[in-house]
C-alpha cells in the first residue's frame, strides 16, 4: 500500500505503521510529497513523524478511530458491499430536509437515523441535506468546528455507518447531500499547519487565518479541497454537497476556487452518469454564484435564499432585531418581493449593513430552483438564544402557513428536521469541547454575546452541559399527539401537490404573480392555474382573487388548512384567521 502526505516545510518524514517507524522518501515528481509502501489492511492504526516529532494523523485520514487527536486507520473503501442500485436523484422537483445526525434520535448515530428515514419516504422528501460528519473532538457538536476533513465522525457509526446510512437513503428513494466546511477548520484537533502552509495570514477571518487558497502554497490546499469533495461524492455515493459560507471564502485567484470544484464536480457526474448538485450558503445576494460557467458564474447549482427567510420570519412573528430590521418595516412586501425576484437586496439599501446590498437576478433566465427556500434552518434556530424553533411562539395555523409558502412556492424547499409536525423540542447551541480553556471560553463567550442583547446571561443553556444535547434531541413521540399530527398531515398533502402538479414545480420565476395587504396581514400568489393565500392574520380575511379561467367559477380547493369557500361570482375568497388554501381553476 503506497503512504503518501504533503509536507513541504519537513527535512524529514517518517510512517508510524502498527506501532513501528519506518522512514519515508521525497517524491521526486511532486515537489514536497513524501512516499512510502508497506504491507497494511483495513484498520491498520498510522500516522507520521515529521522531523521527530510527534506522531500526527495523516491529513487525508479516512479514519480516526480515537477522535482527530489519535491515529489515523486504514480504510479500505471497496470492502463495503453496497445494495441499493441507485441512478441518481437531482434538484428540480426536490424537497430538502436538513437533519443533524446527533440529534435527529436520541442514540446520535447513523443507524439510529437510518432507521428513520421511511418516515421522510412516507412524507415525500427527496433529499436528506445532511449537517457536517467530519470528526470533531468530544462526542456531540454541530459538526462546524470539524477538522479531518476526509474522515468521517466515529461516535456517529463512521466511514461504514455513513455508508449504511446513504444505502438505506438510496433504498427508500432517497438522495444524501452533505454539508461540507472549506471556510475554517476547528479550533481543537486541527493538525494542518504541522505539515504545511494549509492556512494564510494574507487574509483573516472571523476565525483567525483563512483557508490558504490563493497565496505560496495554495495550488496544494485547493487539491486537498477537491480532493476531500469528490472522496465524498465517489466513495459514499452522496448524491451532492451544501457548501458552508462560502462569501467567507477569501480568494483572491483569477480562477477561483468555487469554480474549480464547480468543473471538478461536473466532470464526476458526467462520469459517474448521476446528477451531483453542489447547494452554496451565501449571503451575498449574487446571483452569480449559480450562473453556469459558461455564462460568467462561478457554476454551483443551487444556493440558499436567507432573503426569503428573513421576510417570512418577520411577517410571522413581527421580530425586528438585527438584519430582520431590514424586512420588518414592511414584511409582506418584503415577501412578495422575495417570491418574485429571489433576492429582497438586489442591489437595495440595508439598514444592517450600513450600504447598498445584493444584485438583480434575470428573473427571465433564472430558474427558480437555483434557489432553496426555507421557514427555519439549524443556524436560524440554533443561533437564537435559547434555540427556539417557530412552534415555541406561533399557533399550528401560522406554521401552516409558513409550511404553505414554503412547499408551494417557485424555489426549491427545504425543511428543517421536525418541522414537519411542529417539534416543540428546541434545537440549541452545544458542544462537547475535551480542552477545557476552550470550553469555558465558548461558553462564556456565547453568554457574553447575548447579554450584550438583554438575555441573563445565566439563563444562557450552557453549550457543554450534556442536557443541552438533550434537550435538542427530536421527539418521536410528538408526532401521534395534537397538533403535531394534524400539521405533519398538512406537509404531507402539500408535498403531495408539489409532486402531482406541474404548476408548482415550474422554475419560472417571472409567471409567478403575487397580491398582498400589508395591513389586513395576507398574500396571495399565482403559479399557473393554481392561487395560493395565506392570511396571518387573527381577523378573518378578504382577498380579491378575481375570476378564474372560467370567469363563472371560482375554481375548487385543492388543500385547505381550515374549510373554505371557493371565490364567488365576484372573485372574493374569504379566508379564516391564521389559515391557507390552495385552489386550482376549473
Amino acid at each position: 500500500m503506497l503512504f503518501e502526505v504533503w509536507a513541504p516545510e519537513a527535512d524529514s518524514v517518517g510512517l508510524r505503521l502498527a506501532g513501528e517507524l519506518r522512514p519515508m522518501e521525497r517524491d521526486p515528481a511532486r515537489t514536497g510529497w513524501w512516499t512510502a509502501e508497506a504491507d497494511a489492511a483495513d484498520g491498520d492504526r498510522y500516522g507520521f513523524v515529521l522531523d521527530d516529532g510527534p506522531v500526527l494523523p495523516d491529513p487525508r485520514s479516512r479514519r480516526q478511530p480515537d477522535g482527530p487527536d489519535g491515529e489515523s486507520a486504514v480504510v479500505d473503501q471497496e470492502a463495503y458491499a453496497w445494495r441499493a442500485e441507485w441512478a441518481g436523484r437531482g434538484l428540480p422537483g426536490a424537497v430538502l430536509y436538513e437533519l443533524h445526525i446527533g440529534t435527529y434520535t436520541k442514540e446520535g448515530t447513523f443507524d439510529a437515523a437510518a432507521a428513520r428515514l421511511p418516515h421522510l419516504a412516507e412524507l415525500g422528501v427527496t433529499h436528506v441535506s445532511l449537517m457536517p460528519v467530519c470528526p470533531f473532538p468530544g462526542r456531540h457538536g454541530w459538526g462546524y468546528e470539524g477538522v479531518s476533513l476526509w474522515a468521517v465522525h466515529e461516535p456517529y457509526g463512521g466511514p461504514d455507518g455513513l455508508k449504511r446510512f446513504v444505502d438505506t437513503a438510496h433504498g427508500l428513494g432517497l438522495a444524501v447531500v452533505l454539508d461540507v466546511v472549506h471556510n475554517h477548520l476547528g479550533p481543537s484537533g486541527n493538525h494542518l499547519p504541522a505539515f504545511g502552509p494549509y492556512f494564510t495570514e494574507t487574509h483573516h477571518t472571523p476565525w483567525g487565518a483563512a483557508v490558504n487558497l490563493d497565496a505560496a502554497g495554495s495550488d496544494e490546499v485547493r487539491a486537498y479541497l477537491l480532493g476531500s469533495a469528490l472522496d465524498w461524492l465517489r466513495d459514499y455515493r452522496l448524491d451532492g454537497l451544501r457548501l458552508d459560507a462560502v462569501h467567507a471564502l477569501a480568494d483572491t485567484r483569477a480562477l477561483t476556487f468555487l469554480e474549480e470544484l464547480s468543473a471538478a464536480v461536473d466532470a464526476l457526474a458526467a462520469e459517474l452518469g448521476r446528477p451531483l448538485p453542489l447547494i452554496a450558503e451565501s449571503d451575498l445576494c449574487d446571483p452569480r454564484t449559480t450562473t453556469p460557467r459558461a455564462a460568467g458564474g462561478i457554476g454551483l447549482h443551487a444556493q440558499w435564499n436567507d432573503d426569503f427567510h428573513h421576510a417570512l420570519h418577520t411577517a410571522l412573528t413581527g421580530e425586528s432585531q438585527g438584519y430582520y430590521a431590514d424586512f420588518a418595516a414592511a414584511p409582506l412586501t418584503a415577501l412578495a418581493k422575495t417570491v418574485t425576484s429571489a433576492f429582497f437586496h438586489n442591489g437595495t439599501y440595508s439598514a444592517f449593513r450600513g450600504r447598498t446590498h445584493g444584485r438583480p437576478v434575470d428573473i427571465a433566465s433564472t430558474p427558480a430552483t437555483r434557489f432553496v427556500g426555507y421557514a427555519q434552518t439549524h443556524d436560524q434556530i440554533g443561533n437564537r438564544a435559547f434555540g427556539d424553533r417557530l412552534s415555541a411562539s406561533l399557533s399550528p395555523g401560522l406554521l401552516a402557513c409558513a409550511a404553505t409558502l414554503v412547499l408551494t412556492g417557485p424555489f426549491t424547499p427545504m425543511l428543517f428536521m421536525g418541522e414537519e409536525w411542529g417539534a416543540r423540542t428546541p434545537w440549541q447551541f452545544f458542544t462537547d469541547h475535551t480542552d477545557p480553556a476552550l470550553a469555558e471560553a465558548v461558553r462564556s463567550g456565547r453568554r457574553r454575546e447575548f447579554a450584550a442583547h438583554g438575555w441573563a446571561a445565566d439563563d444562557i443553556p450552557d453549550p457543554q452541559d450534556p442536557a443541552t444535547r438533550d434537550r435538542s434531541c427530536l421527539d418521536w413521540t410528538e408526532p401521534e399527539r395534537e397538533p403535531h399530527a394534524r400539521i405533519q398531515a398538512w406537509y404531507r398533502e402539500l408535498i403531495a401537490l408539489r409532486r402531482t402538479l406541474p404548476d408548482l414545480s415550474d422554475p419560472d420565476l417571472a409567471a409567478v404573480k403575487t397580491a398582498h395587504d400589508e395591513q389586513a396581514r395576507w398574500l396571495a400568489y399565482r403559479r399557473g392555474d393554481l392561487r395560493i393565500a395565506v392570511n396571518l392574520d387573527e381577523k378573518p380575511a378578504t382577498i380579491p382573487l378575481g375570476g378564474g379561467r372560467n370567469r363563472n367559477s371560482g375554481g375548487r380547493v385543492l388543500a385547505a388548512w381550515e374549510p373554505v369557500e371557493t371565490p364567488g361570482a365576484d372573485g372574493l375568497l374569504h379566508l379564516p384567521p391564521e389559515s391557507c388554501v390552495v385552489l386550482a381553476d376549473d
